[in-house]
């Protein structure tokens, strides 16, 4: 075995021996019906933490020669594929790490020419008397071995867009990277010596114009991972199935990790996250733990219109409609907003919904980072906001109208310019935002169906609280008995009659004319029928 070819299977053998192992090994079943086809290039990309290496270490346990590992995969639902077989360690395995090959050097041009000098070397032990001494072009190495003996590879990238992350400022190592990759993997000679090429990182293939630089792979993105969907996190059967084993809860697991969406997944959890706190028993934000918020706070503060406005009302529990085709795929050519925001949906901070084209944040864990991210920042009513959403609650539960109306007023007011009132959908958000820190306390449901028809807001205590139920209605223009009138006529509590604890009904209205709330909270009398 060699540190770059054939590499054997420890990686996976680790994974395996977790003491969380959820099988994805179906995702060989796919790169089986490609291998050797047009479309045998991947390029597979997903934040940190979610999985990237160990499925890259899959790969290579699977396909690479040099060792033996029936054992690894027998179990697993790999082995009911009836190409299974056909490829089990069939194969000479390309693997990098660009990250790690990275540190080792003072430059990305010094990173390239290191690596394809170590892939050659041993490639020279495996094929002796092919290569000569002088040869340090990887894709001429492969070429020539090809010719002489007929053999192909898989080869292997992971964390394939360091350079472009690490290095944002490298214009000469990207344009090196870029001309090895093209040889490896662009052009009739390479379709010669490869059988399949995986690359996998956070970022898409970069683009060079309105073209990426390697037009001939097939991109799987948090944007579009198509038929990999259920393989870039824990889909919601392998959770329910891990919280039933570690006697987790899995609605609070769902509110901590969930929020991921794709056309075939509707729900996708942070693999990472839910590890750990299946083995902590506690919940907590594992994954954003693992980044610098340095890096969100500076994207989300940069100067471009409407982005402001844009993030607070994703914060505030809102959907923002975003265009995901100019983003360039690295990390400095922005251009406007939707580049900005496509970024985060790449690093993990924002989901996306294909069918909607809106990013949102898409879970407690990811919420709670951006409150940190714009708590750093000059973002002054919002953290305000933020600040004063205990003492909103508390009225709330004093059923102190007034000044529930003023809290939720003075929310608007200062943030005006981001939060401007059109509909109720508008004021909803304005209320999210006011409500901020309820999420402590209870789970929001936005348009619960309740009786003859939905609630606008329903806050539903946690297990365990004590606090009472809250069904809030918002009502644009007309008045806040009006609104809780409606709660009443529509029977809205009727969905909450399993619940034994108090009911508080909270009807919150804005007039145009006045520019000010008004808000009615009444206690819900439940009777015996």
């Amino acid at each position: 075995m060699g540190s770059y070819v054939n590499r054997g299977n420890g990686s996976f053998e680790s994974a395996r021996k977790s003491r969380i192992y959820v099988d994805k090994t179906g995702m060989l079943a796919y790169t089986n019906e490609v291998m050797g086809t047009e479309q045998c290039y991947i390029c597979n990309s997903r934040p940190r933490r979610f999985g990237k290496s160990v499925a890259a270490g899959m790969l290579a346990a699977y396909y690479g020669k040099g060792c033996d590992s029936r054992a690894l995969f027998e179990d697993l639902e790999i082995a009911g594929v009836p190409s299974f077989e056909e490829h089990l360690n069939k194969y000479d395995v390309i693997h990098l790490d660009i990250a790690y090959l990275l540190v080792q050097q003072k430059n990305a041009v010094d990173t390239v020419a290191f690596m394809q000098k170590c892939v050659i070397d041993e490639l020279k032990i495996i094929y002796p008397g092919i290569l000569t001494d002088e040869e340090s072009r990887l894709p001429i190495a492969l070429s020539a071995i090809h010719r002489a003996i007929g053999s192909k590879f898989v080869i292997i990238i992971d964390e394939w867009d360091a350079i472009f992350r690490e290095e944002k400022s490298d214009v000469a190592g990207q344009q090196a990277y870029i001309r090895l990759l093209r040889g490896l993997f662009k052009g009739e000679q390479s379709k010669d010596f490869v059988l399949l090429a995986y690359i996998t990182g956070i970022l898409p293939v970069k683009k060079y114009k309105s073209e990426s630089a390697l037009n001939n792979f097939r991109e799987f993105t948090m944007v579009s991972p198509k038929q990999l969907s259920e393989y870039i996190g824990f889909t919601e059967q392998e959770v329910k199935a891990l919280c039933r084993e570690h006697h987790m809860d899995f609605d609070e697991t769902a509110r901590w990790y969930d929020g991921y969406s794709f056309r075939r997944v509707k729900h996708v959890y942070n693999p990472n996250s839910v590890v750990n706190a299946m083995l902590d028993g506690e919940y907590d934000s594992y994954w954003s733990n693992t980044a610098s918020y340095e890096s969100l706070k500076d994207y989300i503060s940069m100067n471009f219109d409407g982005l402001r406005d844009m993030v607070v009302q994703m914060l505030a529990g809102g959907r923002c409609t975003v265009d995901t085709k100019s983003f360039q795929n690295d990390m400095t050519s922005f251009k406007n907003r939707d580049d900005v925001l496509t970024m985060l949906i790449h690093l993990g901070y924002l989901a996306y919904d294909a069918d909607t084209r809106e990013a949102y944040v898409p879970n407690e864990e990811v919420r709670a980072a951006f409150a940190r991210a714009v708590d750093d920042t000059d973002w002054t009513p919002v953290i305000q906001a933020i600040r004063s959403s205990d003492s909103l609650l508390k009225a709330t539960w004093d059923k102190d109208a007034d000044a529930v109306a003023r809290g939720i007023d003075k929310v608007h007011r200062e943030n005006t310019s981001i939060l401007q009132y059109n509909n109720e959908n508008a004021l909803s958000c304005v209320i999210t935002l006011a409500y901020y820190h309820a999420v402590n306390e209870y789970t929001l449901i936005r348009e619960m169906p309740s009786g003859k028809g939905y609630a606008d807001i329903v806050f539903l205590p946690k297990k365990h609280s004590a606090k009472p139920a809250i069904v809030v209605e918002l009502k644009y223009d007309k008045s806040a008995e009006q609104a809780v009138g409606q709660i009443k006529k529509k029977q809205y509590p009727e969905a909450l009659k399993s619940y034994q604890g108090n009911l508080l009904l909270v009807g919150v209205s804005y007039s145009k004319e006045s520019k000010e709330h008004s808000c009615v909270i009444e206690e819900w009398e439940k009777t015996d029928s």
